[in-house]
């Protein structure tokens, strides 16, 4: 997906992330989900946010592995 946005909003948008310890995609999905949410519209199939950081050892690997 191509997003485009003025290049001092991403700037900006890139120090938060950074802040937050957050990609700049990340933090988009984030700031996307929550105003979803607050305004009533995450629609209820989407999944949680992915737990920052590593999976667990006993998460599965990618095939063949």
């Amino acid at each position: 997906m191509l997003l485009r946005l003025d290049p001092a909003v991403h700037d900006a948008l890139a120090r938060w992330a950074s802040d937050e310890l957050r990609s700049a995609n990340a933090q988009i999905e984030f700031l996307l989900r929550r105003a979803l949410a607050e305004a009533g519209r995450l629609p209820g199939s989407a999944g949680p946010i992915p737990r920052r950081g590593r999976p667990p050892k006993d998460a599965p690997g990618p095939p063949g592995t």
